[in-house]
C-alpha cells in the first residue's frame, strides 16, 4: 500500500472565539482528588503510555484536573477520549502539551476516568463520549486553552519564585526562562516548590500560540499507543485480569425481544466449574470459573422462548423493497432534512428530470476485540472495565442495573480493538454488572463469542433512497429532491433528543444537506420501525447518502454529456476547499489518461466538517461479477492538521472499511434471525484484495479542525460505483454491496 502526505497552508474559517475563565478553571480543579486517584488503571493493566520516575504525591504540581507536574519535571496529562486506534491518546493530550510548552519527551498519558463535568466533550453536550468524528473538533480549543492556562499558571510560579514580573519570563519546552539574567527554572523545580498562585488569570483564543509557532501541532509525532501493540504488552478490554475473577456468559433469544416461556438448565447445573445460572431481563446468563466453562454451561441450557416479537417478520429483503416502495411514494411526507429555495417550482419548469432509486442492506461492525466488559459490584458501589467509547453511559446504565447512583459507578477504560460505533452501547457493560451482582465482591468477566457479537449487535441501518434531480434546457441543476427511509438510532438511544428535533435522526440523515452549488433542495426522512435494533456504525448516514448523491452525480453528467469532474468542479466553485480536493485527487490520477481494461470513478464529501475527494481505478470480470479495484487515490483537506502521518493512516483505514462494506458486507435478517454467525459467512476484505492507497493531507492551518476517524468511508463506494459504469458504458451498481449476482444482474439488466 502506497502512502502519501503532504501538506500546504491555505487561509480558511477563523476558529470561533472562547476562553477559560478561572471559575471554570478552578471548578475543573474541584474534581482533580478524584481524577488523579482514578486516573490510574489497575497494575499490570496498561495505565500510563510513558514512563516516568514521579515521586510521592505530596511532591506533585496540579495546576488543574488535567494537569500534573512531578518533580523529577515529567508532566502528566490525562487523555478524555477512548483510544481505538484512531491515534486521540496522542493527538489530544499533545494539544495540552504544545500550549503549555511541555517536552513532549516528559509527558506521560493517562485515560480519563468517566467525569463527564471534567472531562466531557463540548461537541456531545459535555457528555462523554467518543465518535461521530467528534472528538477532535469537541477537545481542540478546550484543551489549547487548558494548556495555555496552564502555561499561565507555571509563569505566575515561576516569577514568585524568581522575584521577576512574569512579564520578562518565557518559555522553552519544560523550561521557563528569564532571558535578562539568564536564569532558568526546570518545570520539575517548579513543581518541587509547590507554590500555586491564588489568582489565575483568564485566558482566551488570544492567549493560544500562531500556528508558525507550534513545534508539535501539524509535525507527525510518533503515536504512544504504537509500541506496546508492537511489543504485545498492549491491554485491551478482553485483557483484564482481576484476582478471582470469575467468567459470564448470557444466552439471548435468537430474536429480538422474545422472553423466557421455559428453562431446563439441568445439564447445565452438571458443567464443572459453574458458579451461578441467572434469570436476565433478556435472556439466561451464566457465571463460572472459567471462559471455558461459562460458554459450556451456556450451551447446554435448554430455553424455549416467547414467538410474538414484532422482529418475527422482518426479513431484510422484504422489508428493504417495502423501505423502497415507501421512498418512492411522494404522496408521503416526510420529516425535513434540508430545505432551500422552491423546490416544486423548481421540478414544475425543469425541462427534464433524472431519478434513482439506491438502498444497501445491514452491515455488521466486525471489530476484531468482540463486545466484553468486566464488573465488580460491593457495598461501596460499582467498578467497570472495557473497551467502551460511551463512559457516561456505562455510568448511567450500570447504576441502573445495580441499583445505586451514577456517582457510585468507576468506569476505567482500556484500549479498543476496534470500536466502529459499537462500543458505545452498553449492553456489554450491562451483562458483566448484573452477573456481578449476583457474586459481590467478586469480578465477573464477560466476553461476546464471535457468534453472540454478529448475532446480537446493533446494526449500520437498513435504508432506502429515492433522488430526483430536475435539469433546464441546458442540463444544469435546477432541482434536488432526496428522500430516505430508514429506522432511527436515537429514537432508541436518546428519545428526548429524538423528539425535540421533531423526529429527524441527524446521524441517520447526515449527508444529504449538499455544499454542492444547488439553489433548490428538499431532503426528506421518513422513520420505518419494524422491532430490529439499529446503531451506530462508522460514518453512519454518510456512508450511503454519499454513496445515492455521487452516483446521481455522474449519472446527471452521463445523461448531459457532462464530464463527471467538471461537473463538480462547477458545482464546488464556491467552497475553495472542496474545489481544491476535487481538482488535486483528478491530478493525482490523471484523469484524463485513457486506460486499458480498467476505469476510474470519483466521488467527494464534505461529510464530518472535512473535505475528501477519491478516485478509484477498478476493474470487472463479466463472467463471476467480480470487481477488482486496483488504486485509490484520496485528497483530505481536515482543516488544521494535527497529525498528519495520522491523518494518512485513518484514510487508508477508512478506504479499506469503505470497500468492504460496498463490495462485500451484507448481514441479513429472515423472520427476525440473523442468518450469518462469523466471518465464514459475514465476508470481511482480506489483505490480498486491498488496492495501492495514495493520501494527499492538504492542510488550512488557520481553520478549525475537521473529523478524521469516519471522513475516508463515505466516497470510496460511489467512486467504484461510478468506476464501474465509466467501465461499462453506463450500468449503474444502486445498491450495497456490490456482491458478484448483483453485478451480473446488472449487466444483464443492460444488455438486455
Amino acid at each position: 500500500m502506497n502512502a502519501e502526505s503532504r501538506a500546504t497552508a491555505s487561509g480558511s474559517a477563523a476558529i470561533q472565539v472562547d476562553r477559560l475563565s478561572r471559575r471554570t478553571f478552578l471548578a475543573s480543579m474541584g474534581s482533580l482528588v478524584v481524577s488523579v486517584a482514578f486516573a490510574a488503571e489497575p497494575a499490570g493493566m496498561g495505565g500510563q503510555s510513558r514512563k516516568s520516575s514521579a515521586g510521592s504525591p505530596a511532591a506533585m504540581y496540579r495546576p488543574n484536573a488535567w494537569v500534573t507536574i512531578g518533580a523529577d519535571d515529567f508532566v502528566t496529562v490525562i487523555s478524555p477520549a477512548s483510544e481505538m486506534g484512531q491515534g486521540v491518546k496522542t493527538s489530544l493530550p499533545l494539544l495540552v502539551a504544545e500550549e503549555m510548552d511541555a517536552d513532549w519527551n516528559k509527558v506521560r498519558i493517562l485515560q480519563a476516568p468517566a467525569d463527564a463535568k471534567v472531562f466531557g466533550n463540548p461537541n456531545f453536550g459535555g457528555l462523554q463520549i467518543t465518535g461521530g468524528s467528534q472528538t477532535t473538533r469537541g477537545y481542540y480549543q478546550k484543551l489549547r486553552l487548558v494548556g495555555a492556562q496552564t502555561r499561565k499558571v507555571i509563569l505566575t510560579s515561576a516569577a514568585t519564585l524568581m522575584r521577576v514580573p512574569i512579564g520578562e519570563l518565557s518559555t522553552e519546552p519544560n523550561i521557563v526562562v528569564h532571558a535578562a539574567s539568564g536564569r532558568r527554572l526546570s518545570y520539575g523545580e517548579i513543581a518541587k516548590a509547590m507554590r500555586l498562585p491564588a489568582q489565575i488569570a483568564t485566558v482566551t483564543v488570544a492567549d493560544l500560540k500562531l500556528p508558525a509557532t507550534w513545534r508539535y501541532i501539524g509535525k507527525s509525532m510518533p503515536r504512544v499507543d504504537i509500541p506496546s501493540k508492537v511489543d504485545g504488552s498492549a491491554q485491551f478490554g478482553i485483557d483484564v485480569q482481576l484476582p478471582g475473577m470469575l467468567y459470564g456468559a448470557v444466552a439471548r433469544s435468537p430474536v429480538q425481544d422474545e422472553r423466557i416461556e421455559a428453562l431446563d438448565d439441568a445439564e447445565a447445573r452438571a458443567t464443572p466449574g459453574l458458579v451461578k445460572i441467572v434469570r436476565l431481563p433478556y435472556g439466561v446468563g451464566v457465571i463460572a470459573d472459567t471462559f471455558w466453562a461459562a460458554q459450556k454451561a451456556r450451551n447446554a441450557l435448554k430455553v424455549r422462548w416467547s414467538s410474538n416479537s414484532r422482529a418475527r417478520a422482518y426479513t431484510s429483503d422484504q422489508v428493504l423493497a417495502e423501505f423502497q416502495a415507501i421512498a418512492n411514494n411522494l404522496d408521503r411526507p416526510g420529516v425535513t432534512i434540508a430545505k432551500r429555495g422552491d423546490v416544486a417550482a423548481a421540478f414544475q419548469r425543469a425541462a427534464r428530470v433524472v431519478t434513482a432509486n439506491y438502498s444497501s442492506d445491514h452491515v455488521y461492525h466486525a471489530t476484531m476485540e468482540p463486545m466484553n466488559a468486566t464488573a465488580l459490584v460491593s457495598p461501596e458501589g460499582v467498578q467497570t472495565w472495557g473497551p467502551f467509547q460511551a463512559q457516561t453511559l456505562v455510568q448511567l446504565d450500570a447504576s441502573k442495573a445495580a441499583g445505586t447512583t451514577p456517582d457510585k459507578v468507576s468506569v476505567t477504560t482500556m484500549l479498543l480493538g476496534g470500536g466502529f460505533g459499537r462500543k458505545g452501547e452498553a449492553d456489554f457493560a450491562i451483562d458483566a454488572v448484573l452477573l456481578a451482582k449476583e457474586v459481590p465482591g467478586r469480578a465477573v468477566k464477560v466476553i461476546w463469542t464471535r457468534e453472540d457479537d454478529v448475532r446480537h449487535g446493533k446494526y449500520r441501518p437498513l435504508e432506502a433512497q429515492h433522488v430526483q434531480v430536475a435539469l433546464d434546457a441546458r442540463g444544469a441543476i435546477v432541482g434536488w429532491r432526496h428522500r430516505l427511509v430508514a429506522d432511527s438510532i436515537f429514537a432508541r438511544t436518546v428519545p428526548s433528543q429524538f423528539a425535540k428535533a421533531g423526529g429527524l435522526d441527524h446521524p441517520v440523515t447526515e449527508g444529504i444537506d449538499l455544499n454542492y452549488n444547488i439553489d433548490n433542495l428538499l431532503g426528506e426522512y421518513i422513520r420505518e420501525d419494524r422491532g430490529v435494533d439499529v446503531g451506530f456504525w462508522r460514518s453512519v448516514g454518510p456512508g450511503y447518502t454519499k454513496f445515492a448523491v455521487e452516483c446521481m452525480l455522474d449519472e446527471v453528467a452521463a445523461s448531459t454529456a457532462a464530464d463527471p469532474l467538471q461537473l463538480r468542479l462547477k458545482l464546488l466553485g464556491a467552497d475553495a476547499s472542496a474545489y481544491r480536493v476535487v481538482k488535486t485527487v483528478a491530478e493525482m490520477a490523471d484523469w484524463g489518461r485513457k486506460r486499458e481494461g480498467t476505469a476510474l470513478g470519483l466521488a467527494y464529501s464534505d461529510a464530518f466538517g472535512a473535505h475528501c475527494a477519491q478516485i478509484a481505478e477498478v476493474a470487472l470480470d463479466h463472467d463471476s461479477g467480480q470487481i477488482q479495484v486496483h488504486n485509490v487515490w484520496c485528497t483530505i483537506d481536515p482543516g488544521v492538521p494535527i497529525q498528519p502521518e495520522n491523518i494518512v493512516a485513518q484514510m487508508e483505514s477508512g478506504i479499506i472499511h469503505g470497500l468492504s462494506h460496498a463490495l462485500l458486507e451484507k448481514l441479513s435478517l429472515v423472520n427476525g434471525e440473523v442468518q450469518e454467525s462469523n466471518f465464514n459467512s459475514y465476508r470481511v476484505m482480506r489483505l490480498s484484495e486491498i488496492p495501492d492507497i495514495h493520501v494527499q493531507v492538504l492542510a488550512s492551518p488557520t481553520s478549525a479542525p475537521g473529523g478524521i476517524g469516519e471522513v475516508g468511508l463515505p466516497p470510496v463506494g460511489p467512486a467504484v460505483a461510478n468506476g464501474i459504469a465509466a467501465l461499462t458504458g453506463g450500468v449503474r451498481l444502486r445498491r450495497y454491496p456490490f456482491v458478484p449476482d448483483r453485478v451480473l444482474a446488472a449487466l444483464k439488466a443492460r444488455n438486455g
